[in-house]
């Protein structure tokens, strides 16, 4: 059998994170392979390995990797299909190798998560998969389940056994007692242009269109339908949930942000679709690409550089491309400087 699903540490001493994607994946029960490769000491068994690997029909390649954290990159130098980065902590908190890992130049993302997020990043590659295998996109809906579920019990497990706590009124809308409603949709006037698009892109601000323009671009380019809408999930709550849901039949989302990340947040709370994050810088010259990748277990955003949108639409052809073979010979194209998008 085929391993859908490549890990590749620079390592053997980044196992502890591979452990964490195996976890994963055992659950998911997704077929992977697991390897050991430098991208300074072994480059050329990095090529091979990637390379044959692609061609063996590997769908999804992990790279996890500390310091200069070189190795994700490289594994994209030779495939079109896409890359997970993990940046690990080694030394200062791991920051150098998430902005070693995230900062990729154009046209070769790196799909990013949290530092030691390698469950994340196992979650994102079955995302991945799951657009063509629904069977993957069904476990990974009920994976997404539990880890909500853990959230709601904890309510009972942590705050209601505080006693000690003269004020604390326990018993005032207890969790386990509250009935949850669904968000109610206009299906009859959906908030878009185009609710058959692939992608959907989704702005915070208007001064953040020119950066989604560009992923406009690169889309219409590689002849993938697409559909922009400028709202924000705090200002315009409702509105960007109508947004959401009413995109049924897009596959990925990008969400587009310059103040804080409640763009990515918001859509990864209302979807199982992956969700590709840029950071974008606003009007002080500060940027969100801490809070954009740094999400908690069983909601990745694949995040990009900051202000990267171009290699944001990358990510999402490559994601596209592995069951799409004229979209795979584009990014061969594009990767090896043959056309010009």
């Amino acid at each position: 059998m085929t391993p859908k699903i490549m890990i590749i540490l620079g390592s053997g001493s980044d196992i502890a994170i591979a452990e964490k994607s195996m976890k994963i994946l055992e659950k998911l029960e997704i077929p992977y392979s697991l390897k050991i490769a430098s991208a300074h000491r072994t480059p050329n068994l990095v090529r091979e390995i990637v390379i044959q690997g692609t061609n063996a029909g590997i769908e999804v390649f992990i790279g996890i990797a500390g310091l200069a954290a070189h190795l994700p990159g490289a594994i994209a130098a030779y495939t079109p299909r896409p890359v997970i980065g993990v940046p690990v902590d080694v030394k200062t908190g791991g920051i150098d190798a998430l902005e070693s890992i995230v900062q990729m130049p154009y046209p070769s993302p790196i799909a990013t998560v949290g530092i030691d997020r390698g469950d994340n990043a196992a979650i994102l590659a079955a995302q991945f998969i799951g657009l063509h295998d629904e069977k993957v996109r069904q476990k990974v809906i009920n994976l997404r389940k539990e880890y909500a579920l853990k959230v709601k019990n904890s309510n009972e497990e942590i705050v209601q056994k505080i006693e000690d706590k003269k004020f604390l009124q326990n018993d005032f809308l207890r969790i386990k007692d509250l009935n949850i409603n669904d968000v109610e949709v206009n299906e009859e006037k959906p908030d878009c242009k185009n609710s058959d698009a692939t992608v959907a892109i989704i702005v915070g601000r208007q001064t953040d269109v020119v950066i989604a323009k560009k992923v406009s671009v690169i889309l219409s380019r590689l002849k993938i339908s697409h559909d922009i809408k400028v709202v924000c999930p705090i200002r315009s709550t409702q509105k960007f949930t109508n947004y959401v849901k009413s995109m049924k039949n897009a596959k990925i989302f990008i969400g587009i942000s310059s103040n804080s990340s409640q763009v990515t947040g918001g859509i990864v709370g209302l979807t199982d679709r992956p969700v590709i994050g840029v950071p974008c810088t606003n009007e002080n010259g500060d940027n969100y690409m801490l809070t954009t990748v740094s999400m908690p277990p069983g909601v990745p955003v694949a995040t990009v550089g900051i202000n990267n949108s171009k290699n944001a639409a990358v990510l999402a052809a490559e994601i596209l491309s592995i069951d799409n073979p004229s979209i795979t010979e584009l990014l061969g194209k594009l990767k090896n400087k043959k056309i010009n998008l």
